[in-house]
C-alpha cells in the first residue's frame, strides 16, 4: 500500500512540474505575441495613413511602449501619444536588440519607427524564455511582416551598392 501511494505521489509531482512548465511557456508566448501584435499594429496603422508610429523597447525596465508620433521632437513622448505601455512579464526577458545597420544594444532604449513606407530600420529583438531558450522577433524593412522565430538568427544586411540588396 505504501509503495502504491508513493508511486501515485510521484506521478502527481511530475504532472504538477509539467503543468507549471507549460503554464510558464504559455505566459511567455502570450507576452511575446502581445509585443508582436503591437509591432504589427504600428506597421499597419502607418501604412494605412500618413502618420508615423514608434515602438520603444526599454531594456533596463523590460517594458515597451507604442506611440503615435505627433511632434517633430522625437526625444519626448507626450502622454497623448501613448497607445500602449506594457511590461514584458516576469517569464519574458529581452536580452538585446540589433538593427540591420549594425547597431546593437543590450541596455537603455531601442526604437523602431514605422511610416507610410514601412519600417525605418529593420532588426531583431532577442528574448530568453524561462528555460533560457532564445526566441527572436524579426522586423524587416522590406516587408511589413513582423514575425517570431525560434533561436537567434543572423540578420539580413544591405550589401554594397553594386550588389543586389538583401540577398
Amino acid at each position: 500500500m505504501i509503495v502504491v501511494i508513493s508511486i501515485l505521489a510521484l506521478f502527481v509531482v511530475m504532472v504538477q512540474i509539467n503543468l507549471f512548465g507549460t503554464l510558464r511557456h504559455s505566459r511567455f508566448k502570450s507576452d511575446v505575441q502581445d509585443f508582436v501584435s503591437a509591432m504589427q499594429m504600428a506597421a499597419s496603422a502607418a501604412a494605412e495613413s500618413s502618420r508615423r508610429y514608434e515602438v520603444i523597447i526599454d531594456l533596463s525596465e523590460q517594458t515597451y511602449l507604442l506611440r503615435q508620433i505627433t511632434s517633430s521632437d522625437l526625444s519626448q513622448v507626450l502622454d497623448e501619444e501613448i497607445i500602449l505601455d506594457r511590461p514584458f512579464g516576469e517569464n519574458c526577458h529581452v536580452t538585446y536588440v540589433e538593427f540591420d545597420d549594425g547597431t546593437f544594444t543590450n541596455e537603455g532604449k531601442a526604437k523602431f519607427r514605422a511610416g507610410h513606407r514601412g519600417w525605418h530600420y529593420g532588426g531583431k529583438v532577442v528574448f530568453l524564455d524561462e528555460s533560457e531558450q532564445s526566441r527572436t522577433v524579426v522586423v524587416s524593412r522590406i516587408t511589413p511582416i513582423v514575425e517570431l522565430v525560434n533561436g537567434d538568427p543572423a540578420l539580413m544586411t544591405p550589401k554594397a551598392k553594386d550588389e543586389v540588396p538583401f540577398l
